[in-house]
């Protein structure tokens, strides 16, 4: 039996990291939920972002969390010119063409960053970095990193944002109805490759977010991404395809089990209670937690 002084302190670290794995699913799951496919260059245009903030910060002297304001509409923006500019153009209407052109898009970026920043793992230093805040909850006590403890609250803020913009604006009503039913939408006067591309805009603005967070607490490679978007296609199916509040929930789910699995079998094996839940969901509930039935 795990010991409370244990417990706590590996839930919150769970919870603090599934907050940012949701960020970066919920981009995820907003690309599959307009253009109904999965983008294979989520993982490595998470890498983009990450190396856009520590280029910042060593460059320029940018603090990660001040560089919000530039590595997210830069990050809108590189998603908006893909997809109008190459996805569209190059996939000829045709999902098979846009898997194979994201595949594409990732292999040139993942190499693009081999060639300029080589394969050297790099990280940053703040003057928060090592710093640690006291949680007590009754009789639970813990201490938890100052950067994770912003990136949790920083994650929830920009998925509340993106749900409000989906739910409550023009754009998130014409991104619904593109969603649901793109020829009706279109006869409806909507612009679909322009709602298309701003959700593939608005998918990798969530990433220029989620790198932000994450960085003054992590590192970054050419292959960083690979990992992080295992976990993020492991929420998205979780949490249901197309769910915004799946994705919410399944990424602080598997948070908490990624760090508790870490606990029980030890780091490396720690992802392990990750993919047994994945593939629970695929036999028992192949919809998801908040999917619906095909």
């Amino acid at each position: 039996m795990l010991d409370l002084s244990i417990l706590f302190p590996s839930v919150l670290n769970g919870l603090t990291t599934g907050a940012v794995y949701a960020l970066i699913a919920l981009g995820l799951t907003l690309i599959y939920g307009v253009l109904h496919i999965i983008n294979f260059a989520h993982g490595a245009s998470l890498m983009v972002a990450l190396y856009a903030v520590y280029w910042l910060k060593e460059r320029a002297g940018i603090d990660p969390y001040l560089a919000l304001p530039v590595v997210v509409p830069g990050m809108f923006a590189l998603g908006y010119v893909l997809q109008r500019g190459v996805i569209n153009r190059a996939s000829h209407g045709k999902d098979e063409n846009i898997l194979l052109v994201t595949l594409g898009i990732s292999i040139v970026l993942e190499n693009l960053a081999l060639i300029f920043f080589k394969s050297d793992t790099r990280t940053i230093e703040t003057a928060y970095t090592l710093t640690t805040v006291p949680l007590n909850i009754g009789v639970a006590q813990a201490m938890i990193a100052l950067p994770k403890l912003v990136a949790f609250g920083g994650a929830l803020v920009a998925s509340a944002l993106l749900m409000l913009v989906v739910n409550r604006t023009d754009l998130g009503r014409a991104i619904r109805a593109v969603a649901k039913e793109k020829h009706g939408a279109r006869l409806m006067g909507i612009d679909v490759d322009h709602v298309y591309a701003m959700s593939f805009g608005i998918g990798l603005a969530c990433l220029g977010a989620a790198a932000c967070l994450l960085l003054p607490a992590y590192y970054v490679n050419p292959q960083v991404g690979s990992g992080f978007v295992l976990v993020a296609f492991t929420i998205v199916v979780l949490g249901g395809m197309g769910s915004f509040a799946g994705a919410l929930v399944g990424g602080l789910l598997i948070g908490v089990v990624e760090s508790l699995g870490g606990l029980v079998l030890g780091e490396s094996l720690g992802q392990i209670g990750i993919f047994v839940i994945f593939i629970g969901v695929l036999l028992f509930r192949p919809q998801g937690l908040f999917g619906a039935k095909a």
